[in-house]
Formats: structure tokens, C-alpha cells, sequence
């Protein structure tokens, strides 16, 4: 029903967008095939105002004009639909000649592509080239996970999805029923936010994790989809970046640097190990499991038994 009313708000922007007088609701009627499919009058006057009133919402200039016989009619100027010239200085045609950049890696190169080239023609500079490989900036997101592209797509028209996922702590991937919010990256991972209808609560995915297809379901999304700032505080905080608590951890000595960089203190043991006391919020498990044997967690027991249990699924296989 969705795609049957964008096709429908479409054809009549498109009628009044294309006519050089004023239509009547009959002449529209006429022209448009779901107007024509309306069981009664009354049933299309609705459907008209609804869609009429739609389009005004989503930006569209549209006038009511009376002719000389008193009936009513209504266009859409071109002159009051079209967007200004976008002019841009170097600075600003630069940073977004770099941002183009940005997705040359995923599978959004091509929309990219096409972006920088009505960067160009909007003012971007030509002896500046965004794809040189020898510049000081090499902004680069890279996108290897199948998932990332139905997911993306799903973020976008709000389609419920059902995919495999396998936690860092279980052998075996489980089905997964979600209502996509938005994607994040952090930390060179890619996560997705949103509504676990298993568990009737929010969750985030780490898209690493996801095996087998992403598979799309019918239906409207159950659960109220956050705003923008609320999504990126949950991907922030399921990704580890917002600690609440300390941890203690014992280091070897001359390894993992960026644990050292988020140290509250060091203090040498001697026998080549440091202990570090470091800020602990959710899911710095998984993060101290990628150092290896060149970390033991001291403290908080239930982190150390995250821990280890991830090392034993690991083990697993």
C-alpha cells in the first residue's frame, strides 16, 4: 500500500508540474489510474485532499486558481518548484569532493561517483582530485559485510528484516527478527540499531556477526524508531565507547598501545607486565579478547567471565 500511494502522490505531482493551466479535480481524475479505481465521488474527493495536502507537507508550491465559469482548478508553477543555484567557494566544494570519497570502497561508489561530478559542475575545483592516492587525507570507510547493503536499504524504507546472527559468546548463530533503525560505524566495524521483536527490546548488531542472507519481511514497524542522536548514543554505548565503571587488567609489557591510550593509571609489576586501571563500559569484553594472551582481567569478576567465555566460544569454533 505504500508503494501504490508514492506512485499515486508521484503521478499527480507529476500532472501538476506538467500542465500549463490549472486542472480541475475532473481533468485529474481523469489522468491519474487510482483516481479512476476510487469506488464513489466521495471516496476520491478524500483521496485528492489527503494527497494534495501530502504533497504541500513534502515541499510542493501548489496554487488553487477559479476560472471564469467558478470552477476550480490547480498547478504547480515550475518558477515556484525549483531550487536555487548551489553555489559553492573551494573550501566547502572540497570537503564534499572528499566526502564523495569516503564510500569509494563500498558498494555506494557509484552514487558517489555521480555526486562528485555535479560537485564539479556545482564548483568543486578541477585541479583538485578527491581519488588522488597521495594526498595527506585518505578518508576511507571500507565495507566488506554482504549484510550492509539490504540492511542499509531497510534502514531506509523501515522494512522489518529477519538475518542469523552469532554473538561473541555462542557457538551457534540464532535467528534474529529486527526493525532496522540506522547504521554506525565505529572503530572500522560496522553496527546496526534497532528493534529486537524476540527480546520486545532495542538492541545493536555487529554486522561481522551476521551469517547467511539478510531476508526482508512485510509489516510495519511495531516499535517507535528513535530520533538521530538517541540511535548513535546506543550504537556508542553497545560498541564500548561510554564507560560508567573501571576495570583492572594486567598488560604485557610493550603491547596493546591503545589500552595504555585509555588508561586512568599504570603501574609496572615488573616480570614484563603493566596493570592498568581502564574505564569499563559495555563491550570492552570484546574488545580486550582481540589482545589475546597479552591481557588477564583482574577485575570485575563478571567481566572476567565475559571474558573467558567468549575465549571459549572462540575455541569452539
Amino acid at each position: 500500500m505504500a508503494i501504490a500511494k508514492a506512485e499515486r502522490l508521484m503521478n499527480l505531482a507529476l500532472c501538476l508540474l506538467g500542465t500549463r493551466r490549472p486542472l480541475s479535480k475532473r481533468e485529474l481524475r481523469e489522468s491519474i489510474e487510482a483516481y479512476l479505481e476510487a469506488g464513489s465521488d466521495d471516496s476520491f474527493n478524500r483521496m485528492f485532499e489527503r494527497d494534495k495536502d501530502d504533497l504541500r507537507e513534502l515541499g510542493l508550491v501548489i496554487e488553487t486558481v477559479e476560472n471564469l465559469d467558478g470552477e476550480v482548478g490547480y498547478l504547480a508553477r515550475r518558477d515556484s518548484n525549483r531550487l536555487p543555484p548551489i553555489t559553492l567557494d573551494a573550501e566547502e566544494a572540497a570537503a564534499l569532493g572528499l566526502a564523495a570519497k569516503v564510500w569509494q570502497q563500498a558498494r555506494l561508489a557509484g552514487a558517489a561517483s555521480g555526486a562528485l561530478q555535479k560537485l564539479r559542475a556545482a564548483g568543486l575545483p578541477e585541479d583538485f582530485d578527491p581519488y588522488e592516492t597521495h594526498g595527506a587525507l585518505e578518508p576511507h570507510i571500507p565495507v566488506h559485510e554482504a549484510a550492509f547493503e539490504p540492511l542499509m536499504l531497510a534502514c531506509r524504507d523501515r522494512r522489518p528484516v529477519v538475518f542469523d546472527y552469532r554473538k561473541a559468546t555462542a557457538a551457534h548463530p540464532e535467528t534474529r527478527q529486527v526493525e532496522p533503525w540506522a547504521l554506525e560505524c565505529w572503530r572500522g566495524h560496522w553496527y546496526l540499531a534497532g528493534w529486537d521483536r524476540d527480546r520486545g527490546a532495542e538492541r545493536v548488531f555487529r554486522l561481522s556477526r551476521i551469517t547467511g542472507r539478510v531476508r526482508s519481511r512485510a509489516g510495519r514497524y511495531t516499535a517507535e524508531v528513535p530520533d538521530v542522536v538517541t540511535v548513535r548514543e546506543t550504537v556508542a554505548s553497545w560498541a564500548g565507547e561510554i564507560a560508567d565503571r573501571s576495570a583492572r587488567i594486567r598488560l604485557r609489557t610493550g603491547s596493546g598501545y591503545p589500552l595504555r591510550a585509555k588508561a586512568v593509571s599504570v603501574r609496572e609489576l615488573g616480570d614484563g607486565w603493566d596493570e592498568l586501571e581502564i574505564p569499563y563500559g559495555h563491550g570492552l569484553d570484546a574488545w580486550l579478547v582481540e589482545f589475546g594472551p597479552d591481557v588477564v582481567v583482574l577485575e570485575p569478576a563478571e567481566l572476567r567471565a565475559d571474558v573467558v567465555d567468549r575465549l571459549r566460544a572462540v575455541a569452539k569454533g
